[in-house]
């Protein structure tokens, strides 16, 4: 007989630490998995240090047989969105376990119970404290590489998730991967003509200063509470959040790859952007762990510094909902296309987007590209 499966729930920062740790434990010898960061792991995972807490609450669990680590769960209610959406529900997220049905169960369990003793209904998941966190259970595509920005995980989590009664597709995200063409399609490159030409609209690259200090940084995340309000399951981020992301994006964002678009008829106030990073996925497969240290940096400032990769990450896209008809995107993604080429990208991999977002699919139409990931979000009904 196989022993018990015990659940503990994290007290300390060395309990803290073990649950980090176990995705590095779990996915080592995976080829396409790619190693978080685990200072931005633990930063996001403590209550004095991630401003969603605010709005939050939190509770982590561990599940061991004969003292061996075999899974992990964070639960979570954020209750801005709860009260948002008029639901009762609690998330789950950093969910890992070994290919032990038992295991997944057990985790689960605790997961319910826990928000079932806060008066919540019901469970929904993998979501993060918010949708800057990393969302969904990967679905399909798993042997491609993935991205800091995303799940990964084996196979059989579906399988697991499937088999229990009560659990249900809620949500799909797919994500695209785009072969960067030698010069922009030429429908960008007339409609970005036609859209500074009718409406004053006009591609602005920001400067450090315009972001870090006059304000432009808190209103590029207005805009995404303005553009995402009404997707599923968001909670408008607060100006301490806010703050939280400029510090932690945009303030290491290469400016040349952060594209906004202003309305000349308004003040060239900013009416969108876009955010691309290169990809850091080979960089943190090399690092230890994801430690900076020893020499976990290196690899990682050779992409920040000097883009020492080929693909791009289409990290985030926003659009007032007014501005959306006029072809505002055409100009981001016109002046996008020059500067992945300046930095020798052949490739973008757009982040998820909602499988019921169709006018952003139909702008990959344009593009050679695939779908080749998706990611579920899944729910019950606790009773």
């Amino acid at each position: 007989m196989c022993a018990q499966i015990e659940i503990k729930t994290v007290e300390h920062r060395s309990d803290l630490k073990k649950f980090i740790d176990f995705y590095y434990e779990l996915y080592r010898d995976c080829a396409y998995a790619v190693p978080f960061l685990f200072g931005d792991e633990m930063k996001t995972l403590r209550s004095d240090r991630n401003p969603s807490f605010e709005c939050c609450e939190a509770r982590y669990f561990m599940a061991f047989r004969s003292g061996r680590m075999v899974g992990r769960i964070a639960a979570i209610i954020n209750h801005r969105a709860n009260e948002k959406w008029g639901c009762k529900e609690v998330r789950f997220n950093w969910f890992d376990f070994v290919d032990d049905p038992e295991v997944s169960t057990a985790l689960l369990d605790a997961a319910e119970k826990w928000g079932r003793e806060r008066g919540m209904n019901e469970i929904a998941g993998p979501l993060g404290f918010t949708d800057m966190d990393r969302e969904g259970m990967l679905i399909e595509g798993f042997d491609r590489l993935s991205t800091m920005y995303t799940n990964y995980n084996y196979p059989y989590y579906r399988q697991h998730i499937e088999r229990l009664e009560g659990f249900a597709k809620d949500n799909d995200y797919l994500e695209y991967r785009i072969k960067i063409p030698e010069v922009a399609p030429p429908k960008f490159e007339k409609l970005s003509r036609m859209i500074e030409t009718r409406y004053n609209l006009h591609v602005h690259k920001f400067t450090s200063d315009e972001l870090l200090n006059k304000g432009m940084g808190r209103r590029l995340f207005e805009i995404v509470n303005a553009t995402y309000k009404d997707l599923y399951g968001y909670s408008e981020l607060s100006d301490r959040q806010i703050d939280g992301l400029v510090n932690d994006y945009i303030r290491k964002a290469d400016l040349n790859l952060v594209t906004a678009v202003v309305d000349g008829n308004r003040n060239n106030e900013m009416i969108g952007f876009g955010i691309t990073f290169p990809s850091f996925s080979r960089a943190l497969q090399k690092t230890r762990d994801g430690r900076l240290f020893p020499m976990g940096w290196w690899p990682l400032l050779r992409v920040l510094k000097w883009h020492k990769t080929d693909t791009v990450d289409l990290l985030l896209i926003g659009i007032l909902p007014e501005y959306r008809k006029k072809g505002a995107n055409a100009l981001i993604f016109n002046d996008l296309i020059d500067r992945s080429h300046q930095y020798g990208f052949k490739w973008a991999e757009a982040m998820p987007q909602m499988e019921t977002n169709t006018a952003v699919q139909s702008e990959w139409q344009y593009f050679e590209s695939e779908q080749h990931r998706r990611h579920r979000c899944y729910r019950k009904k606790m009773g």
